[in-house]
């Protein structure tokens, strides 16, 4: 059996580390010894572009932003699923995820990273939701587990009342905010509703059609 090797690791502000893992030709993203994202099982990553995609279907040059970049699913998933005059822009809080992309898993990225749709920020997602200019027709959030956070409980806040307020003002009029989420969540999905979106959930396999662990994606659209 092929063992595994920790490639990178990095302690993170709030506690915990964060570890780059990989056995063979498979990576893995870990806090501790507790699995964040798998580079075998990305099929619920993928769905929350394609169905955020699929409700906005028709619109010309939609702006997108991702909140986490991670092994970059979402983000490639995107860029497929949006089209050619898509600006995609990707939220990534932690410096060395990118260095992991550009280096040790540069072979999963391959020249996406590099693709003239995409805007790669160092920051907090946030605060580019709050911060002012021009709105989003899609915000998908891919961080921290979904609403019950893992690694950093400022992350809550991206779920909170006043971060699902947030997020819809920085929405245009029909625009959608998809969060994806490790299971389902009743008083997640009250209080998103509550916060001004017709909200729905669709369970996803984390194996597409391979099967696997049923993950949720959260979609709100903005009235």
């Amino acid at each position: 059996m092929i063992p595994w090797i920790e490639l990178d690791s990095l302690p993170l502000p709030r506690g915990g580390v964060l570890r780059l893992m990989r056995r063979g030709r498979e990576f893995s993203i870990k806090l501790g010894v507790a699995e964040l994202m798998t580079s075998r099982l990305f099929g619920s990553e993928e769905a929350l572009a394609t169905l955020s995609a699929a409700r906005l279907a028709g619109r010309a040059a939609p702006r997108v932003l991702i909140g986490g970049l991670g092994m970059g699913f979402t983000m490639r998933a995107a860029l497929k699923a949006f089209g050619a005059d898509a600006k995609i822009v990707v939220a990534e809080l932690v410096p060395q995820v990118v260095g992991w992309a550009r280096g040790p898993m540069a072979e999963l990225f391959g020249a996406s990273l590099d693709d003239p749709r995409v805007e790669l920020v160092i920051a907090d997602v946030a605060g580019l939701i709050r911060a002012p200019g021009r709105p989003f027709d899609a915000i998908l959030l891919d961080v921290d587990n979904g609403p019950e956070g893992m690694t950093q409980a400022v992350n809550d806040d991206l779920y909170s009342p006043r971060g699902l307020a947030a997020a819809r003002a920085a929405l245009r009029p029909q625009g959608v905010l998809a969060v994806w989420s490790q299971g389902p969540d009743r008083t997640f999905a009250q209080r998103f509703a509550k916060a001004g979106f017709v909200v729905e959930d669709k369970r996803v396999r984390a194996g597409g059609s391979h099967g696997g662990t049923r993950h949720v994606i959260w979609l709100g659209v903005r009235g």
